[in-house]
């Protein structure tokens, strides 16, 4: 699978790989963030973390058209910068105050433009690298390969995350408590009820802590807050490595960093030869408009894990584990689990005794490694909520390996499946992870109880319920998101390559916008009918790719 690859893949690659630890490091807690610090209600949250995502996703599409006009890489290089200004914002403490949420807005202002002109772009150069005939047969693995580097990256985001909440934590002699914060607020607002009252008593002497309540409250919020600051600074240090990767390395990719415009004032053969007629350019921004509406829904769905799922996470999942669960929540096991799958697959793919032989050395030291950091982990685990969201880019990074492989065999075969049949069958894979969510969820009480009488430790589900669901998502992610980006690159036409590009997160600009929906019915509603509703959008999604399957396959 790395066989043959130019070099400007991996250089590409590396550099969004950097960013993207910032972003999800940032992502991993922004929305315990906004109820911990500001005290906003699950609607009030899904609105502002909906809102986000939207301009995060929209704004490429401005990147697009700027970068068609004056370049990919001058806009990969101005998005760098304007991010780091925008996480160097958010990193600021601040109290929560008129003052504190116009910074925390403009933060986020910010970081949505800096993401327009980097995000889109850098991927439209990953594309031009494969161009040349003679490399567009690798083009689909490459951005297979893409989006792994992209997870390497967001597989260690929330384990920094956690670390740094628990540091700046423990400096004041705290502990993390989900169900702080909500009473906290609560308490000071004058609206908690007698129950949450005892329970926020209870909390308080666990904690240590012997001054007053009022004291307490604002205490705890504060600290939790500043905790949150630091882990946003994350951010800030991943940008300037990526920026360094992205200069360091800009020979290895300078060729593909080239226009349509300017290859036409060149007076390049090339750009003389990509021109489409009319008929053909409709066709095909038709076709990529149909696709574009299919994967609305699928962003809509699986970003639920920054959202409801995160919720999830907090309220109804144990807040500990023993035994072999402990495994997953270390994030040394998970890197231990990556290097033992790519060893085996490296063992039997390699021809040479001596590839063999390393291969054979790496899987068995990977696997004492594993049996080795088990026996000294301690007896019981505690768990964040946002350390949940280790587990997709974990399975992404793990699990690419076995679909290029699988891919490649029905290749091989003359059966690998279009683009967009891909896609209709991650839609259906995506219905029936939230299938999983809704059995786990019959039965328990609705997140308003929850939040005004706490729930009973007897009631919390397992951890692997949510895992199982991140696991079923990522298959479905596989299929969808890096051959939903292959496909843009491939379709769109020269001229609008960019502009394309960031079509393709307008449409995941509009899904995250959408997010905010299931956030709203994150209330008096069974838990199972929120999951319902996902279940619901994705198969009808599926229905409708399918029935247009001869449509786009005819352009692909």
């Amino acid at each position: 699978m790395f066989e043959g690859q130019p070099k400007g893949l991996y250089a590409l690659a590396l550099a969004n790989t950097g960013e993207r630890f910032g972003y999800y490091t940032m992502l991993a807690i922004f929305t315990l963030f906004l109820q911990a610090k500001f005290g906003y209600t699950a609607a009030e949250t899904s609105t502002i973390f909906g809102s986000f995502l939207g301009f995060v996703y929209f704004m490429p599409l401005i990147g697009g058209i700027l970068a068609d006009r004056f370049g990919y890489g001058k806009m990969v290089t101005s998005g760098i910068v304007v991010m780091f200004l925008g996480y160097t914002l958010l990193a600021i403490p601040t109290g929560a105050d008129i003052t504190g949420k116009a910074m925390m807005f403009g933060a986020l202002a910010l970081i949505s433009c800096g993401t327009g002109l980097f995000k889109g772009n850098l991927q439209v150069m990953v594309g031009n690298l494969y161009d040349n005939p003679q490399l567009s047969g690798k083009r689909d693995t490459a951005f297979s390969l893409f989006y792994m580097a992209i997870n390497v990256g967001a597989l260690f985001a929330p384990t920094a995350a956690t670390k740094v909440t628990n540091y700046v934590l423990a400096g004041s002699h705290f502990t993390y408590e989900p169900q702080i914060p909500s009473l906290a607020h609560q308490f000071l607002d004058g609206t908690i009820k007698p129950d949450g009252n005892v329970l926020l008593e209870q909390l308080k002497a666990a904690q240590g802590f012997t001054g007053d309540m009022a004291t307490f409250c604002t205490t705890y919020i504060e600290q939790l807050s500043k905790a949150y600051n630091y882990g946003f600074a994350v951010a800030c240090i991943s940008l300037i490595i990526s920026m360094a990767i992205y200069v360091a390395f800009r020979s290895t990719f300078k060729h593909a960093d080239v226009n349509n415009k300017q290859k036409a004032q060149s007076g390049s053969i090339d750009a003389q030869a990509d021109e489409l007629s009319p008929a053909d350019t409709r066709q095909r921004i038709i076709a990529l408009l149909l696709v574009f509406a299919v994967v609305i829904f699928f962003w809509m769905a699986f970003h639920q894990n920054g959202l409801t799922m995160t919720f999830f996470a907090r309220d109804y999942t144990a807040k500990s584990v023993m035994g072999l669960d402990r495994l997953g929540f270390d994030v040394l096991n998970l890197v231990l689990a990556v290097v033992a799958v790519y060893s085996a697959f490296s063992f039997f793919q390699s021809k040479t005794s001596k590839g063999k032989g390393i291969s054979g050395v790496l899987l068995v030291a990977a696997v004492i490694g594993i049996a080795a950091n088990y026996h000294t982990m301690d007896g019981e685990v505690k768990i964040l909520p946002q350390i949940f969201q280790q587990f997709n880019p974990f399975f992404v990074v793990a699990l690419t390996p076995v679909s290029l492989a699988v891919f490649s065999y029905l290749a091989r075969k003359g059966k690998e499946p279009s683009a967009p049949r891909k896609i209709g069958f991650g839609m259906l894979i995506a219905a029936c992870g939230f299938m999983i969510l809704a059995v786990a969820s019959l039965g328990l009480p609705t997140p308003t109880t929850v939040q005004t009488e706490g729930i009973a430790d007897n009631l919390l589900v397992s951890p692997n319920w949510l895992i199982s669901t991140y696991l079923v998502l990522t298959f479905a992610e596989l299929l969808l998101s890096p051959m939903g980006i292959s496909f843009v690159s491939k379709v769109a036409p020269p001229k609008y390559k960019g502009m394309m590009m960031g079509g393709w997160f307008v449409a995941t600009a509009i899904g995250n916008y959408l997010v905010a929906i299931i956030g709203y019915l994150w209330g008096d509603m069974q838990l199972w009918m929120v999951w319902s509703v996902l279940i619901v959008c994705c198969l009808l999604s599926a229905l409708f790719i399918f029935s247009i399957m001869k449509r786009l396959e005819k352009v692909s």
